[in-house]
């Protein structure tokens, strides 16, 4: 028979289950979002990447995370695997 577990534990879990939902729809409108952008870019002949723009994200996102006592250099990853999948839609919106 399973051990039953404490209240505070399932509270908490349920409180995780929660924020990754919100996470998960966060990112569902971000891609919307990125998605738009991506069909303007290939209508203005524009590349899929934007080094400049994504370095100012990166360190904007790196100060965010400072101050909400977030490792850095996680939020600068996550980041840069979001980029990565956005430049990557960018690159077949472009392609037709």
């Amino acid at each position: 028979m399973a051990e039953e577990l404490p209240d505070e534990l399932l509270a908490l879990r349920a409180s995780i289950d929660n924020i990754d939902a919100a996470l998960i729809y966060l990112l569902a409108e971000r891609f919307k979002c990125t998605q738009k952008v991506g069909r303007l870019k290939a209508r203005l002949h524009l590349p899929p990447a934007d080094p400049a723009r994504e370095a100012q994200q990166i360190a904007r996102l790196r100060a965010l995370a400072e101050g909400a006592r977030l490792d850095p250099e996680f939020a600068e990853k996550f980041l840069a695997f979001v980029i990565r999948e956005v430049i990557h839609h960018h690159e077949a919106i472009a392609a037709g």
